[in-house]
């Protein structure tokens, strides 16, 4: 059949990308052996890894949002104002990734407030997005949603519908949602349907687990099939094989951290170049 010029080229889906700026030594594997009081004795690596990514966003012309600890922001300011100068989302991932289904409504309420006027005063740009430590946000906890928008929060990205022994709300919505009939949209993180069940599809240590091809399939099942743009989440530690490591963790934690991080970066590279990527709030809420 000859081509016809006149007729309109179907353009693949944008997806988003996202990244939850915290350091190696903070994250939920390590909460019981790392204590908040000693994360200032440790070596900081989230800046130099974090600006690997800005570098590697801008050779691959992908734009992402960057979910930031005010922790993290308070220390290096300088990052956090090149994420917005490059035209990166700047969100919040709360003050010091304290799990929201371990605080009270009125402590959830003083973080959400303090880490975004923190976040904004630093960056310069009005922050609209929030995701919860470990998508600590659930059936459990829907309280928070109510804060988040008495706060002027426009989205969440904190539920995961899946099964998971940290994590999960496998019965949530996997495409964007109003959870307390507000204005307020949940971006449940990217699943996909398979051997009817949801599988997760959104990055983080799967991505590390899992043949890049099995990946790279689910994810092209839901722009395609499902007509759905995705979410992938990461990690800066997680392109930095030569991270120290934490002594004293279970074996369970050390699998989950240290699995396959020498191949990240290859695979985050792919990842770019297979699939077109934007900010959250482009993807999301420009036509919610």
């Amino acid at each position: 059949m000859p081509f016809d010029s006149t007729r309109e080229i179907a353009k693949p889906l944008v997806n988003a990308m996202s990244v939850d700026v915290e350091d190696y030594f903070q994250v939920e594997a390590m909460a019981r052996t790392v204590d908040r009081a000693d994360w200032d004795s440790y070596p900081r690596r989230v800046a130099d890894n974090t600006d690997r990514l800005i570098d590697l966003f801008a050779e691959m012309n992908a734009k992402a949002t960057f979910f930031t600890l005010a922790w993290v922001a308070e220390r290096h300011p300088d990052l956090i104002r090149r994420m917005v100068s490059a035209g990166h989302e700047l969100a919040s991932h709360g003050l010091n990734h304290t799990r929201v289904d371990q605080q009270t409504p009125d402590i959830f309420r003083a973080d959400l407030r303090q880490s975004r006027a923190m976040l904004e005063d630093i960056g310069g740009t009005a922050v609209r997005g929030y995701r919860a430590a470990s998508f600590s946000i659930g059936a459990r906890n829907l309280w928070a949603f109510d804060v988040l928008e008495e706060e002027g929060y426009a989205y969440s990205s904190s539920i995961y519908p899946i099964q998971h022994d940290l994590y999960g709300m496998p019965d949530a919505p996997r495409t964007p949602f109003h959870p307390r009939q507000g204005k307020l949209i949940e971006i449940p993180l990217t699943t996909v349907q398979r051997f009817g069940r949801n599988l997760p599809c959104a990055g983080g240590g799967y991505f590390r687990l899992l043949p890049y091809a099995i990946s790279r399939a689910n994810l092209r099942r839901v722009n395609n099939r499902d007509h759905m743009a995705g979410i992938f989440y990461m990690h800066p530690w997680e392109i930095d094989p030569n991270q120290p490591r934490v002594p004293g963790l279970p074996l369970k934690s050390r699998l989950r951290h240290y699995l396959n991080l020498g191949r990240m970066e290859g695979r985050l590279r792919q990842l770019l170049t297979d699939f077109a990527w934007g900010r959250m709030d482009d993807v999301f809420l420009t036509n919610p």
